[in-house]
């Protein structure tokens, strides 16, 4: 559904991304790895068309995703963000709606709120947080109205960008569970990048790790503990030494 071929992005003399071979099969949950600073969300906003590559294609159904028509390719995507980035200013069942309530998605503001409140039954909150603001909740709540809103609109391919960020190990057990339970239900493709490895056997299909921009092992998550890879090994198991360099 989505493939990216011999895709470069530099900035400046920072060369980001050096030619990334990667496809994700629809309804498939691919998860991106790597170390801080190689690229990872440079590779997830040139999916999304908000970084243009210096070369290289990117396709959604076989479509230049820089040659399509920008609302009706951004229709199709959901997003939880680092940190859940909900509007302070919005209550908690406008920022579920939010797409809902202008654009092309538009619905009247009744009928959105009811799918705002909908979509928080089932990430697990109850109606009363429809009329709450984000500062008056938790940490692990807002990560469960940011995956609320990226459902809101059932969405063909949802994007998770660090979906356990800030968290404390049984909440992202429980961000993790859900995110599975989502994606399976609604039968979406999903992309996600992470540095959590419960994370990684909790919600991916296959792995896919990035190292001095390409992709440098990929496959079945049933794979990832016997690879072959060096650097994979290094990285999964956390060590210091190893072909990965660390700063010191």
């Amino acid at each position: 559904m989505i493939e990216l071929s011999a895709v470069y992005k530099s900035f400046g003399p920072n060369h980001v991304l050096q030619g990334v071979d990667l496809g994700i099969a629809k309804g498939s949950s691919m998860v991106i790895i790597g170390g801080s600073g190689t690229g990872k969300s440079v590779l997830l906003k040139s999916v999304l068309g908000l970084v243009t590559p210096d070369s290289g294609i990117i396709t959604l159904d076989g479509q230049d995703v820089t040659k399509t028509d920008r609302d009706a390719f951004l229709a199709r995507f959901g997003m939880l963000f680092q940190g859940a980035a909900l509007f302070d200013s919005l209550t908690v069942w406008q920022n579920v709606a939010f797409r809902l309530l202008r654009g092309s998605l538009k619905r009247p503001k009744s009928e959105a709120r009811d799918i705002a409140i909908e979509k928080l039954r089932r990430v697990g909150l109850k109606p009363d947080v429809a009329d709450r603001f984000p500062a008056e909740l938790s940490g692990g709540m807002q990560k469960r109205v940011g995956l609320a809103r990226a459902i809101a609109a059932n969405p063909e391919i949802i994007f998770f960008d660090e979906p356990t960020t800030g968290l404390d190990p049984i909440m992202s057990g429980v961000i993790n569970d859900l995110i599975r339970e989502i994606v399976t239900e609604i039968g979406a493709t999903a992309m996600t990048i992470t540095h959590d490895m419960s994370s990684v056997r909790a919600i991916s299909d296959h792995v896919a790790m990035l190292h001095a921009g390409k992709i440098q092992w990929t496959g079945p998550v049933a794979d990832l503990d016997h690879s072959g890879d060096p650097y994979v090994d290094q990285f999964i198991s956390g060590r210091a030494e190893g072909p990965i360099e660390s700063v010191r």
